[in-house]
């Protein structure tokens, strides 16, 4: 038995996904203490050189189903997980060499907490990109203010026991989209009294590589996402939907410029504008 399976879905990225498990082989954790599942879902091309050529290195097993998103690959992956704790992470995402020493630390603490790091964007150069990560950014710094009250962790970068994973019922696979089932997930176990603690020294690098039209396609996806989320939450709590106060958005479409009032900043918050109206856009419509 394993102290942790790190679960990574993958989709038709087979670059992505190796230069993802190239920064597994650099972790500063021994190794026969961790084991990598990779769930497959459904890529059309084999991943079977990528996964032999990794399977010397490092405990690594790879796992097919048919394409039915991330949130049911991630349920499959820790199905079969031997590890006591669950990392997550995506195939376009390289994690740092202590990443997983310092979520084995934070169990070692608080054993029943669920853990969440930091997000890097790799790309920096990609304005849609950066766009994207300082969105996430302002949410973490919204939700996660008090970093031992957390209440957010998107889903190529958290930590958690299988056991409590197993008990809330994963991942929930009823959104549509890969969006938004992180936030459900967290929300589910915030509202449950699980203690989320957020540890910025546990990085990942993602490169996600955006245009104009796919950063835009991003942002209606997240809004239908939301759409769900929100819809769910008031299903369970027996209320109408609520979303976040007027403060949230106003000091959202600021965040970009709080720190530097620099070209580039204010090109990321007129991308930050034009979101919005794609999340209201994905919001209002119909799945």
């Amino acid at each position: 038995m394993y102290q942790i399976s790190i679960v990574i879905p993958t989709y038709n990225r087979p670059e992505k996904l190796k230069n993802c498990l190239q920064s597994l082989t650099k972790l500063d954790y021994n190794k026969n203490s961790f084991e990598v599942i990779v769930v497959d879902d459904g890529s059309p091309q084999s991943l079977e050189s990528i996964i032999s050529y990794f399977q010397p290195l490092i405990n690594l097993k790879c796992i097919q189903q048919k394409n039915l998103g991330p949130a049911t690959a991630r349920n499959k992956g820790v199905s079969q997980a031997q590890g006591e704790y669950m990392a997550f992470t995506d195939d376009d995402c390289e994690v740092t060499p202590l990443w997983l020493s310092i979520f084995a630390d934070g169990f070692a603490q608080n054993p029943d907490a669920i853990l969440g790091g930091f997000i890097i964007n790799k790309l920096k150069e990609n304005i849609y990109s950066e766009a994207s990560q300082k969105l996430v950014d302002y949410l973490y710094s919204y939700y996660n203010a008090i970093p031992e009250q957390s209440k957010f962790f998107t889903s190529n970068n958290f930590a958690i026991s299988k056991i409590i994973f197993q008990k809330i019922g994963g991942f929930n696979t009823t959104f549509p989209l890969a969006a938004a089932e992180d936030r459900e997930l967290c929300d589910r176990l915030y509202s449950q009294g699980y203690k989320m603690i957020y540890l910025p020294k546990a990085q990942v690098e993602h490169s996600h590589y955006l245009t104009l039209k796919t950063f835009w396609q991003q942002h209606i996806n997240y809004g239908k996402g939301a759409k769900h989320f929100h819809y769910i939450k008031a299903k369970k709590d027996l209320q109408t939907i609520k979303i976040e106060p007027i403060n949230f958005y106003f000091n959202l479409l600021i965040f970009p410029i709080k720190s530097d009032f620099e070209i580039k900043n204010i090109k990321i918050m007129i991308l930050f504008i034009l979101s919005q109206w794609a999340n209201l856009i994905g919001f209002v419509s119909k799945f």
